[in-house]
Parts: C-alpha cells; sequence; structure tokens
C-alpha cells in the first residue's frame, strides 16, 4: 500500500490556483505548514495575547505613524465615536436609524427590515448554532495537555449530501467540520453523520416490538475516502473489506491510471496531498457517496476554539424539513408500508402512532397483509 507521497519541490507546497477561484494545484498540508512557520515570526503565530500597549506600539511601527498620531488615531476610530444616538442615552445595537447614510448600517437596515417582513423569529437550530459559536470562540482547554500546538494546521471540511437526489446537488453541505492536521481520516469519518448509518435492515409488520439487533453503520463497516489517486480504506475492524479493490481493478482493466490504497485510521491531515477547493469523494454503505471538499486551510490562531477535545469541531450543519405522516400530518414519519390496504398510497409513510392505530387491534395482533419497514427521516440530525 502507498500514501500519496511529498513533493520535495518547495514551491509546489505553496498553495496556487489551478482554475480562478475554483481549486488549488496539488499541494502536501504538512509541507506547506512547515513553509509557513519558517517564514513566520513566533509571534505571529503564537497564543500569548499582548498588553494593549505593547500592540499599539507595533501597530503604529508596522504603518509607520508616530505614538501622538497613534493615540489620535485611537481616539477619532474608538467605536465610542460610532453612535447613532445621543450621548446621554444607553446605546442600544438592534435600533438602525431610519435614514442612515453609513453603508454597513444601510445593508444591517435592508437585512432587518426584511426579516421583519418574514415575520419569523430564530428557531432553536439557529439559536444552538449561535450558541455554539458563543461557547467555542477562543476557547482554552481545562488542562494544558489538551491544547492544540501553536503552529497547528486547521482545515475546513464541507461534507455534501449523498448525490441520490438531484436537487441535494446544489444545495449547501451538510455540515462543515474544524480538523486539525494532526486527526486522522478515520475521525472524519467518525464525525460525519449520515442517515444511511442509522437505516434498520429487514421487515418488522409481525414484530413491530422487537428492538433491531444493528444498525446499518454497526454492521456494514466498510468505508473509504478518495484523494488525490489514493483509496484510503477503513480497516480498523475485522468485519472491514476493501470496497475499493473493485474500482482498482475496473480501471486498470481500462488501462486507467493506477490508484493506490492506504488506511484511513494510519493517515493523517498533515500526510494528505489535496487540493483546496477540489470535490472528493466519501463512500460507505457500499454506495452511499458524498463529496468532501476542504475549503481552507491555515494555521491556528489565539481566537480559534483551542481545546483539542472538542475537535472535529462542527461549525454548520444544514436543516431539512422532515417528512410528516401521511394520516395526522403532525408526527414526523417511523415507518413505511407496501402492499398496505389501509394507506391511501403504496409505499406510505406512518407515524409510530398512526400506524398503529390502523394495522393492530386492541391485543397488538396484525390486520391484514402488509410489510412494514423502519424509516430513519433525514430530519433526525437537526
Amino acid at each position: 500500500m502507498a500514501a500519496a507521497k511529498q513533493s520535495t519541490d518547495v514551491n509546489a507546497n505553496i498553495p496556487e490556483y489551478e482554475y480562478a477561484d475554483v481549486n488549488t494545484k496539488p499541494f502536501h498540508i504538512g509541507s506547506f505548514r512547515n513553509e509557513w512557520l519558517k517564514r513566520l515570526k513566533p509571534s505571529s503565530y503564537s497564543y500569548a495575547r499582548e498588553d494593549e500597549d505593547t500592540f499599539d506600539a507595533n501597530f503604529a511601527k508596522d504603518i509607520g505613524v508616530s505614538a501622538e498620531m497613534m493615540a489620535d488615531l485611537k481616539s477619532v476610530c474608538s467605536v465610542d465615536s460610532l453612535r447613532c444616538h445621543p450621548e446621554d442615552q444607553p446605546p442600544d445595537t438592534d435600533v438602525v436609524p431610519e435614514d442612515p447614510t453609513l453603508k454597513t448600517l444601510i445593508q444591517r437596515k435592508k437585512k432587518q427590515d426584511h426579516k421583519a417582513s418574514l415575520k419569523l423569529t430564530k428557531n432553536r437550530h439557529d439559536l444552538y448554532a449561535d450558541e455554539l459559536e458563543r461557547l467555542t470562540f477562543g476557547r482554552e482547554p481545562d488542562a494544558v495537555t489538551d491544547l492544540i500546538p501553536e503552529g497547528e494546521v486547521i482545515l475546513t471540511v464541507n461534507v455534501y449530501y449523498p448525490a441520490i437526489i438531484d436537487k441535494f446537488s446544489y444545495i449547501r453541505p451538510h455540515m462543515t467540520l474544524l480538523m486539525t492536521g494532526s486527526h486522522s481520516l478515520a475521525e472524519l469519518r467518525d464525525a460525519i453523520c449520515c442517515v444511511s448509518d442509522l437505516q434498520v435492515c429487514g421487515e418488522f409488520s409481525s414484530t413491530p416490538d422487537m428492538a433491531p439487533d444493528f444498525i446499518s453503520k454497526d454492521h456494514f463497516k466498510s468505508a473509504f475516502f478518495f484523494f488525490e489517486g489514493v483509496f484510503y480504506n477503513d480497516m480498523r475492524f475485522p468485519e472491514c473489506q476493501d470496497i475499493s479493490m473493485t474500482t482498482i481493478e475496473w480501471a486498470k482493466a481500462c488501462n486507467f491510471p493506477p490508484y493506490s490504497q492506504s488506511k484511513m485510521e494510519d493517515t493523517r491531515f498533515a500526510d494528505l496531498t489535496v487540493k483546496v477547493g477540489f470535490p472528493y469523494l466519501y463512500c460507505h454503505q457500499g454506495d452511499c457517496e458524498h463529496l468532501v471538499i476542504i475549503t481552507d486551510v491555515r494555521l491556528a490562531h489565539k481566537n480559534d476554539c483551542l481545546d483539542k477535545k472538542l475537535y472535529p469541531l462542527l461549525t454548520h450543519k444544514h436543516r431539512v424539513i422532515t417528512k410528516k405522516c401521511t394520516i395526522c400530518h403532525v408526527f414526523i414519519g417511523r415507518w413505511f408500508t407496501t402492499n398496505d390496504q389501509f394507506a391511501p398510497s403504496d409505499p406510505c409513510l406512518f407515524c409510530d402512532k398512526c400506524f398503529r392505530m390502523l394495522h393492530y387491534d386492541a391485543d397488538g395482533n396484525k390486520l391484514g397483509d402488509f410489510l412494514a419497514y423502519p424509516y430513519v427521516d433525514p430530519g433526525a440530525f437537526n
């Protein structure tokens, strides 16, 4: 097995656009990090926070002004001087003047008026996202051993919906994760939420109360990532199989360039050669395929979440409209049936309550000849 090779050319490890504003040329993440550390002063990526006087002095030196000019700039550009209300009134950041002249306030006023026209308030998902951002911004760990090392690289990874429904190809990512260079691909795999992993195999019309022995993720553990001609297979468990071999043999038979293989649990992000902005592949459950796009590679900053225990760090998750029961239109679907004489359609989606009321008597005996399968709504991850 062979992993991606590291280039010895220094310039090859500095990202350049392959297609403008689309994706870069391939570069080695670990070498890119090393090039940054060679060029930057340790103070540029240090987590140590400067006191205000030191910051002002360094800033004045960088822009080439005197200390007196710096003091004047601080006074003129102070936040206290940016006010839309009389000085004797407390500020209200939610209130925007009716006829603002500042362009930022004009845009904010338009956004506020648009939100007001929708007559919608933040739901619990938006509130949770805001709370998550507040809790992780600049968060430091309780133990020093859990601190992300200075100079560590952080990647932004977008994971898209599986390519089984056309409209999913055109919407925003399902989830966005922050990963460090020391994370393995197996840790990324464990952080990806997909409804396919929760599916329950089998027909349960005769035994609806019987708890299944496993979900799909427990039984079908094989998966792989595909980055730059290398299949990174999950081989952590005895049940895992090399599901990339079929593609490799097909490519060989068709005289395509050869592909190599490696284990995802042994591969860190710092070991990868990738293109930023380029779509790669994550495949699991046999044929459930997700696009994976690395959109950013940078050094850790003191305002980042510095607690390594919180990584992989979820920063965004797209919400899906849940599918309601066909009968009551209130509860989320839990069962779908086929060959069902009691259903208005075939197949038909039922919540648990309607399903049992229509298909079983008071003693729990099955009525009619139908087939019932557990249904996991994609909105379960909301």
